[in-house]
């Protein structure tokens, strides 16, 4: 297997006009704001943060469903900036998405063994029988029973519409799935059985995946690195195990310390933020955490922080090394 990662990002960027009005000029909301990672195959990169942090629009430049504002995304060794349509329509069914609501992704017309069959349909040319026979073994794999492929989406559970979901996704064997809170909609005990289906699968497949969450016990059961965003930028970026074990930036460690615990040895002191998460039209200078951040000093406040080696991990924070416990 090769060494070079399937999926690079550097700096990209998404800003949103947004109207502010009769004859007002428009805002720009930086949805999106430089944000760097690359992933390899069999990996999992879980991009964790409140919110309306730039989750789910990261998720839809992976997928290319919207195009940058700026900088560069490669698939499989492509930059698909500038790249044809054609080389486009080849690179998108390598990036496949599940996604939150089982209950509003699947069209409620269609059995789901012809929705299933609708990516081979509109991306290969098999047959009709391949399709079929291809559609049923995917439907096995991921725990669904036969007599289900003439079957509606209403007629199934959650857990069963997700797995439904999570098929269509593998359709078309891609290299990387984007998961935008896969489980959040799901029972708790069925939330277990979806994620070791996804762990199932990438053993088996040898998909990587990024795992968009605000559950960090489910960030820590599948993740194998970690990436927290904060206001359109990542603040923190590492393995799991050294973001779990040792938290540094301050938003870090208040998003780990709402994390619940059932044993009393897990529970950490509670961090608690100030101030209200800040409008995306009228950011505050500097960092953008330095508004509810209680380590805050001038510095913080007039000029922006760059990602920097600390630790075995990277953080954005002028003061990590004087606010370190």
């Amino acid at each position: 297997m090769s060494n070079n990662p399937i999926l690079v990002a550097s700096e990209i960027t998404r800003h949103y006009p947004v109207s502010r009005g009769f004859m007002k000029p428009a805002a720009l909301v930086k949805a999106l704001n430089g944000v760097s990672f690359s992933l390899h195959a069999k990996k999992t990169l879980a991009v964790v943060g409140e919110s309306g942090c730039g989750k789910s629009t990261l998720a839809r430049q992976l997928t290319l469903i919207e195009d940058l504002t700026s900088g560069q995304l490669q698939i499989a060794g492509i930059d698909t900036v500038g790249a044809s349509v054609a080389a486009l329509k080849a690179l998108r069914p390598k990036v496949q998405m599940v996604f939150q609501n089982p209950y509003a992704s699947l069209n409620p017309r269609k059995q789901i063994g012809t929705m299933l069959a609708e990516p081979l349909l509109l991306n290969t040319s098999l047959s009709a029988a391949e399709r079929e026979e291809k559609v049923r073994a995917m439907m096995t794999r991921v725990g669904l029973r036969p007599e289900h492929y003439h079957r509606y989406p209403h007629m199934f559970s959650g857990g069963q519409r997700q797995r439904i979901a999570v098929a269509r996704a593998m359709m078309l064997n891609p290299s990387v799935v984007v998961a935008d809170e896969p489980t959040s909609a799901l029972d708790v005990s069925i939330q277990a059985q979806i994620l070791n289906l996804f762990m199932d699968l990438q053993d088996e497949l040898g998909i990587a995946y990024v795992f968009i969450s605000h559950n960090l016990s489910v960030v820590e059961h599948v993740a194998d690195d970690v990436m927290v965003m904060y206001f359109g930028r990542a603040v923190e970026h590492g393995s799991k195990e050294v973001l779990f074990d040792r938290p540094l930036h301050p938003y870090t460690r208040a998003l780990m310390s709402a994390t619940p615990a059932i044993r009393a040895e897990d529970r950490g002191a509670k961090v608690k933020l100030l101030g209200e998460l800040p409008s995306p039209l009228n950011p505050p200078t500097g960092c953008a955490f330095n508004t509810r951040c209680p380590f805050a000093s001038d510095h913080c406040r007039k000029e922006v922080p760059q990602l920097r080696p600390a630790e075995g991990r990277l953080v954005a924070c002028h003061r990590v090394e004087k606010i370190t416990l």
